[in-house]
């Protein structure tokens, strides 16, 4: 089995891709924050240098750390969601390049935040970045792995879109106004949602580490993505609860800040995953009701 080192493990995606490999494989070495306590684990502050000698001799490097873009949008809080994705990218790229033993390859998470509030514009791996925080943010970020490209390793940037998993995240935070019968569509309801369930994520990084023709951006989303009123209303139907309370944008902006709520949950962004289905992944779940049926 091949070696591969992982960051950002506590995450919804990292717990489910190390829950995906055999229990306690020595093959599978955690990036984690402060002192380590086994061998199965390397030491890194995503702010400062790592040693080329901590993370030489992997076969596969997957980088999914970063600070939650949950929140008020201060300007802490985008310094910390910049310097977490940026610089941990460019010193983590960094020492792999300088690694006497190379990884094959690094997928390096990045989010289809890239394209920003596009409307209903069909959106591909070879469309232009849009404007705002976010974007500016996933181009800098994909740019800080270049430095590992370049040094020969392959790299994937995985644009992810909403994630659905019952551990937490988006679908988290919607479920209990869901269940108490008090959800419903979010601003007008006509913004595309770009979603994937968390198996399919974990898929698709599977795919991509033995993939030899996937590199460069790949869109980590399913392939029919549905406007938010559709979201939420196939959510309460799941759930067997009305939806009647559609939540206003003013509501909105009150509660995650105008450049949060506008970035995040009125962002349309119609997103297909071209890439992947172009090189044979095959999705487990296409469908959003069949997914939301297997997480709630």
């Amino acid at each position: 089995m091949d070696r591969i080192l992982v960051s950002g493990v506590s995450g919804p995606i990292g717990t489910a891709l190390l829950a995906s490999f055999e229990p306690q494989s020595p093959h599978i070495v955690r990036l984690v924050r402060g002192s380590v306590s086994n061998a199965a684990q390397v030491s890194w502050d995503p702010l400062a240098p790592i040693s080329p000698t901590a993370v030489s001799g992997f076969d596969a490097v997957v980088h999914l750390a970063g600070e939650s873009i949950v929140g008020r949008w201060t300007n802490e809080k985008k310094s910390a969601i910049r310097d977490s994705r940026v610089q941990g990218t460019r010193h983590l790229a960094a020492a792999l390049a300088q690694s006497e033993a190379k990884p094959r390859v690094l997928v390096c998470a990045s989010a289809v935040g890239f394209y920003g509030n596009r409307g209903d514009e069909l959106l591909g791996e070879e469309s232009p970045s849009g404007l705002g925080f976010l974007p500016e943010v996933c181009r800098e970020w994909e740019i800080a792995s270049r430095i590992a490209a370049e040094a020969g390793i392959r790299t994937v940037n995985i644009r992810i879109g909403l994630v659905l998993s019952a551990q937490g995240g988006a679908l988290g935070n919607m479920l209990k106004p869901f269940k108490l019968g008090l959800g419903g569509r979010i601003g007008s309801g006509r913004q595309w949602w770009s979603w994937i369930h968390v198996d399919d994520i974990v898929g698709g990084i599977q795919h991509a580490i033995r993939t030899e023709s996937l590199s460069g951006a790949v869109n980590l989303v399913a392939p029919n993505p549905v406007r938010n009123a559709e979201f939420t209303k196939v959510l309460a139907s799941v759930l067997g609860r009305p939806a009647f309370f559609p939540v206003p944008e003013f509501a909105l902006r009150l509660a995650f800040g105008k450049m949060a709520a506008e970035e995040l949950l009125l962002a349309s962004a119609r997103v297909e995953p071209g890439k992947l289905l172009a090189s044979g992944y095959g999705f487990r779940f296409r469908d959003l009701r069949a997914a939301l049926e297997n997480l709630v």
